[in-house]
């Protein structure tokens, strides 16, 4: 009879602990892959394309940065300035030029998209004060003027631009961007309060401007 010549600390390929090895081999080498890819596709964050410039100079990375918030920011300000296409392109140029220039003091304490935006209203609050087009807000405002009751329904974009400098801001800040009184008020240095009653007389005026009165929608109340 022959000698058998398997070794018997090799196990067989077959035994269930070489099996649930190479299942763990295997899932672990299928989740490493996975985790890789999703590192792979997943956007650089703000502060890292900021640092890369204050670092280096990047022009990369300013071009990331540049395209990521350039739309956002140019609709606030179109916004701001009543619809005026060259000033708010002149602003955004401006912001960017400020925002560069200052990176390196940012503290990230606020998103990068919201300082940037804070530094573009400075900017048209800047432009709309020299020209006159900006009063400092007060609670008691009056409202601003309104087309008469003969005139037809307007769009949402052009109703925005018919507000008050002030008023306009106030809606934007809190209606579109998302901005707390709380912070409206810091950003404008004005009260709490002024912000709502600010806010207030901007949607009323919003609706008589969407709907006013004699158009098909009826009478706004």
């Amino acid at each position: 009879m022959r000698a058998s010549i398997a070794n018997p600390s090799i196990p067989n390929c077959r035994s269930p602990r070489v099996r649930e090895a190479r299942e763990q081999t295997f899932f672990r080498l299928a989740t490493l892959n996975i985790e890789m890819r999703a590192q792979a596709v997943a956007p650089t964050s703000d502060q890292a394309l900021a640092g890369r410039i204050v670092g280096s100079g990047d022009e990369s990375a300013f071009r990331e940065l540049y395209r990521r918030h350039t739309p956002r920011l140019y609709q606030f300000v179109l916004r701001v300035m009543g619809g005026d296409e060259l000033e708010a392109e002149d602003v955004v140029q401006e912001a960017w030029i400020r925002a560069t220039r200052n990176l390196s003091a940012f503290r990230w304490e606020s998103r990068f998209g919201t300082w940037l935006t804070g530094i573009g209203l400075n900017l048209c609050r800047n432009r709309l004060r020299t020209s006159g087009r900006w009063t400092d807000l007060a609670e008691d405002a009056v409202g601003p003027a309104l087309p008469g009751s003969g005139e037809a329904r307007i769009d949402l974009e052009r109703a925005i631009a018919l507000l008050a400098p002030g008023h306009r801001t106030v809606l934007i800040l809190h209606d579109i961007e998302g901005f707390k009184h709380a912070e409206i008020a810091e950003t404008l240095g004005v009260s709490e309060g002024t912000s709502k009653s600010q806010l207030f007389s901007a949607r009323r005026a919003m609706r008589r401007l969407l709907n006013p009165p004699g158009s098909a929608s009826g009478e706004v109340r």
